[in-house]
C-alpha cells in the first residue's frame, strides 16, 4: 500500500496540529462515539499489541505505562493476559473521561511529544499504541520512554504505517540499536484498522544497556 492511499484513509490523518487533533477527539468521544467507531473498524491494535508484549512479559505484577492511552483499550486487552499494574496518559482529557473505573491506578493528562516528569528507570514496561500516528506523537518520544523504563524494561509499541518513514520511526528505531540504547526483540507489519485496510508496525524493544 502507497502512502497516499493510507494517508486518506481517515479525516483524523488530514490534522497537523495539536489543537485540531484535540479537537477532533472532543467531538469523537461525545455519545462513545469512538469506542463504537474502533468496534466497526475492527481496530486489532489493542489486541495485537497485548498479544506480541505477552510473549517477552512473563511477570504480570510490573509496572506499566500506558502512554496515549485513550478509552483504555489496550489495558483492557492486557488485563485479558493477566496484567494489571497500568498508569494511563493521555493528552486528551474527553478520552481520558471515557476509561473504565479502577482500569488504571492513576490517569494523567500528559502530552508525550514533551519531556515527561517521570524519574529515570521508573516503569518496568511501557505500552503505546495508536498514539504513533498522523499528527499526533513524533519518533522522539521514544528517547524519553528508554529513560524512564528501567533496564531490561520492556517497549512495545505500534506505529501506523503511513507514517513509518514519513515521521523517520524506521530510522529512529534503528539509530536506538545501533546506540545500544535497547534490542529489537520483535518488528512485524500487521493488522491495526482492519476494515480501513490500515496496517501498523508492531515493535517489541528491551532497554539492555549499561
Amino acid at each position: 500500500m502507497n502512502k497516499k492511499s493510507v494517508d486518506d484513509k481517515l479525516p483524523i490523518y488530514k490534522l497537523e496540529s495539536k489543537e485540531k487533533v484535540l479537537k477532533y477527539y472532543d467531538n469523537w468521544t461525545k455519545k462513545d462515539n469512538y469506542n463504537q467507531d474502533m468496534i466497526d473498524w475492527n481496530y486489532t491494535g489493542p489486541k495485537n499489541a497485548a498479544k506480541i508484549f505477552s510473549k517477552y512479559a512473563s511477570n504480570k505484577s510490573i509496572n506499566i505505562l500506558d502512554a496515549g492511552c485513550g478509552t483504555g483499550l489496550v489495558a483492557k486487552e492486557l488485563l485479558k493476559k493477566g496484567f494489571s499494574n497500568f498508569i494511563g496518559v493521555d493528552f486528551s482529557k474527553n478520552m481520558l473521561d471515557l476509561v473504565p473505573k479502577d482500569l488504571y491506578q492513576k490517569l494523567e493528562l500528559i502530552d508525550l511529544n514533551n519531556p515527561l516528569e517521570y524519574v529515570d528507570n521508573f516503569f518496568d514496561a511501557i505500552v503505546c499504541v495508536g498514539t504513533f500516528t498522523y499528527g499526533h506523537v513524533k519518533a522522539h518520544a521514544l528517547d524519553e520512554f528508554i529513560r524512564i523504563v528501567k533496564q531490561n524494561g520492556l517497549i512495545c509499541f505500534s506505529v501506523n504505517e503511513g507514517i513509518y518513514q514519513k515521521y523517520k520511526f524506521d530510522k529512529k528505531i534503528k539509530e536506538l540499536e545501533n546506540n545500544n540504547k535497547w534490542k529489537i526483540l520483535e518488528l512485524k507489519k500487521s493488522t491495526y484498522i482492519v476494515n480501513k485496510d490500515v496496517k501498523a508496525w508492531f515493535c517489541v524493544a528491551i532497554k539492555n544497556f549499561k
